[in-house]
């Protein structure tokens, strides 16, 4: 076993049991469908399944329901599949489900990253879409934003999850009613919205690994101890105005007053020390830098385990030019792991955007033009799963294996 993965396996919760996987092998495209589309009651749905994933392996350009239909059957077969997609009844959290079982058991995990995407679209009416200033592009965008929920091992990244954020001007009636959105479905924030999207995919008894995530946009004392709840390790990126209590012996002159990150990061210089750690996005690279550790907590009753006392958490400033104040700063339970690997857990955020650009995006997972919310979630679960059998090598006919 590697360095990384007992780490990982000493690092979880031991009320936390993993459940029982099949052994790894490589299927093909068929035989992956049949494990995915189990739960669709007729045949008819797992065939059109099948040859929508195929469409969007082997379609060259945009990955829409004409083009996937030119490649696999015509007219009659568009009008078949935009039914599949935008109006049958089949349910996606189960084919979800199926894959991200498949995909622990042929590539185990070391952690789950949580990832915004953002979807660019010309007009108003595909659901969720909003005019914003995304700060990550610098920029205004007419664009819808969802979450993914990636399954990040040594080589590859594959999302099992996704979750549409939606803001309250779509369950205004007329726009709830023509985008087909559910009465369970709620507006949230950015940082509701991801979160969510990982209880989601932990309510299926995944492994318990590493949640890393940008948490900046949500409410870390409610974050925490929901994920502690479910027996998760976490790693958050967190913002410099967030308030914590300093446990840390090594530094002096702190009460248990809650004190804001950077001013806790401003007095922790002295305790700066260079690290190196692999980049696994990028082959063999090693990366080094400075990083400061603190421990602290959360203030008040959130910040304490089930009532015995504080929840003992790391706070971690990565260094940058200017040396008094970190570029990043993460939060993490992690306590008893060197920093080299809180370093290479921060990386993976890296791997994902990789495997996006070069992976997910080459089948469609933005590609899809319809405006309903089902159609919507239903065409990011087939795409993750064309993602996951591209990403896995699978190039027995040909039309995998673009992810070398």
């Amino acid at each position: 076993m590697s360095v990384v993965a007992l780490s990982l396996d000493q690092a979880q919760s031991p009320t936390m049991q993993e459940p029982s996987y099949a052994s790894p092998c490589q299927v093909s495209l068929p035989e992956m469908c049949s494990l995915l589309f189990a739960s669709l009651p007729r045949s008819d749905q797992r065939r059109k399944g099948m040859e929508y994933i195929r469409g969007l392996l082997e379609v060259r350009g945009r990955k829409s329901i004409r083009n996937i239909a030119a490649l696999v059957g015509g007219q009659a077969t568009e009008q078949s599949l935009h039914h599949f997609i935008s109006d049958s009844s089949w349910e996606w959290g189960p084919v979800r489900r199926a894959l991200a079982r498949y995909v622990v058991s042929v590539a185990p995990p070391q952690a789950w990253v949580v990832r915004p995407m953002v979807i660019p679209k010309a007009g108003r009416h595909s659901v969720g879409v909003e005019r914003r200033f995304f700060p990550e592009h610098g920029q205004m965008l007419n664009a819808q934003q969802a979450v993914g929920v990636w399954a990040v091992a040594e080589e590859l990244s594959v999302p099992v999850n996704w979750r549409l954020q939606l803001s309250p001007s779509w369950f205004a009636e007329d726009r709830r009613r023509r985008a087909s959105i559910p009465d369970d479905a709620s507006a949230e924030t950015l940082g509701e919205c991801a979160l969510q999207a990982f209880l989601e995919a932990a309510a299926w008894r995944l492994p318990s690994r590493p949640v890393v995530m940008d948490a900046r946009a949500t409410d870390v004392a409610s974050t925490v101890p929901r994920l502690l709840d479910r027996g998760m390790p976490m790693m958050l990126r967190v913002d410099d105005s967030l308030r914590l209590s300093v446990t840390d012996p090594a530094l002096k002159g702190f009460d248990a007053t809650p004190r804001p990150v950077r001013q806790i990061m401003s007095a922790s210089r002295g305790l700066q020390r260079p690290v190196v750690w692999p980049d696994d996005s990028v082959g063999a690279v090693r990366r080094s830098g400075l990083v400061t550790a603190v421990r602290v907590a959360l203030p008040g009753p959130r910040g304490r385990r089930t009532g015995t006392g504080p929840c003992d958490l790391l706070l971690l400033g990565v260094g940058s030019t200017d040396r008094r104040r970190p570029g990043e700063v993460w939060l993490t339970d992690l306590t008893s792991v060197p920093p080299a690997f809180l370093m290479r857990l921060r990386g993976m955020v890296r791997r994902v955007d990789q495997d996006l650009a070069r992976g997910a995006e080459q089948v469609g997972i933005r590609d899809f033009a319809g405006r309903s919310y089902r159609g919507w979630h239903r065409h990011v679960t087939l795409a993750s799963a064309a993602h996951a059998l591209a990403a896995l090598g699978d190039t027995d006919d040909g039309v995998l294996g673009y992810a070398s």
